[in-house]
């Protein structure tokens, strides 16, 4: 299930196709899934290329979220979050070595994995996406 093209990409109703894509993969599929949030600070251009980098390199299978242009909600199926936190470290890497300055990027990141048979809503997933450090 990819998401509409007609809806645009930052509308809220594309979110609610990423839950109900999690939750037929969870349910129907029986495989895993990980949400993982990216939170840059605001206005911050780099954190908007780094999201642009990050859709261009998605499997198929996967989809983002564009909350705001510094932040989003990404999709991976048929994955565990061990993989996942490692596919985003490989992400970060290229990404650092083909155009930023260093290799801190100054980005914020947020798992949630779905275990088959379950259904994930927005009010459990957001806030553990999103949280701040402690």
């Amino acid at each position: 299930m990819a998401l509409p093209t007609s809806i645009p990409k930052d509308d809220p109703r594309q979110l609610r196709v990423l839950f109900e894509r999690a939750a037929l993969c969870s349910r129907a599929h029986r495989v895993p899934c990980v949400f993982i949030g990216v939170a840059g600070d605001e206005g911050d251009l780099l954190a908007r290329d780094f999201l642009d980098f990050v859709e261009s390199e998605l499997r198929v299978e996967d989809a983002i979220f564009r909350m705001l242009r510094e932040r989003a909600v990404l999709l991976m199926t048929d994955i565990e979050e061990q993989i996942a936190r490692r596919v985003m470290e490989r992400l970060c890497a290229e990404f650092a070595a083909r155009f930023a300055p260093s290799t801190e990027l100054p980005f914020g990141f947020g798992y949630f994995q779905v275990p088959p048979g379950q259904t994930p809503t927005v009010k459990d997933v957001l806030p553990v996406l999103f949280q701040e450090p402690s």
